[in-house]
């Protein structure tokens, strides 16, 4: 009794948790099979995808306000990151990389989650990488909420003409931003 009991609690579990993921997933995404931690855009919408980020109230190292609609009609690849997070941290140095190699056919930019700006730079500064791409800060967390963020890191790799192609939810190495970079810039 007290075993059947049990698989009947873990049959119970286990479809709640698959109601609320399809239920709570947005139509415009679909999980890559291969790589569950991935999430591609399907849908073509057009700017419609940048239009959702854009709105963005950001700040760079220097107190500039940046909004990033000044990078519509540009590949870039956008890194939601935290000091607290060790993957987002070990990333950083890779995004400088890809950064350099990629040139100015790719914008890589940084987003620091509502950290101060001396914790933020203070850690770019201790890797050597705060010039090697831009940095930015946002205290509200806007941008994080406007990607539907639930996990760190978070990276989107939107094409030229505003489409996110890829919405990559966790870490990646050099290669793997590689290949998304690529998708970005060869496919306007």
């Amino acid at each position: 009794m007290k075993k059947s009991v049990a698989i009947g609690i873990v049959v119970l579990i286990v479809v709640g948790v698959i109601f609320f993921v399809v239920s709570g997933r947005d139509a415009s995404d679909s999980v890559n099979v291969t790589n569950p931690g991935q999430a591609t855009v399907e849908e073509k919408a057009g700017a419609s995808d940048f239009d959702r980020f854009a709105t963005a109230s950001l700040s760079d190292y220097n107190g500039n306000s940046i909004s990033l609609e000044q990078f519509r009609g540009t590949p870039v690849v956008i890194n939601s990151w935290a000091v607290w997070c060790p993957f987002c941290r070990a990333e950083l140095s890779d995004f400088a990389e890809l950064q350099k190699e990629f040139g100015d056919r790719v914008t890589v930019i940084a987003i620091d989650r509502q950290e101060p700006l001396e914790k933020a730079k203070g850690f770019t500064d201790e890797l050597g990488i705060t010039d090697d791409m831009m940095f930015l800060l946002d205290r509200s967390d806007s941008f994080y909420k406007s990607i539907g963020g639930f996990s760190m890191p978070e990276t989107i790799f939107v094409n030229s003409s505003g489409e996110i192609v890829v919405h990559k939810r966790g870490p990646m190495d050099l290669s793997e931003m590689r290949e998304h970079t690529n998708k970005i810039v060869n496919n306007n």
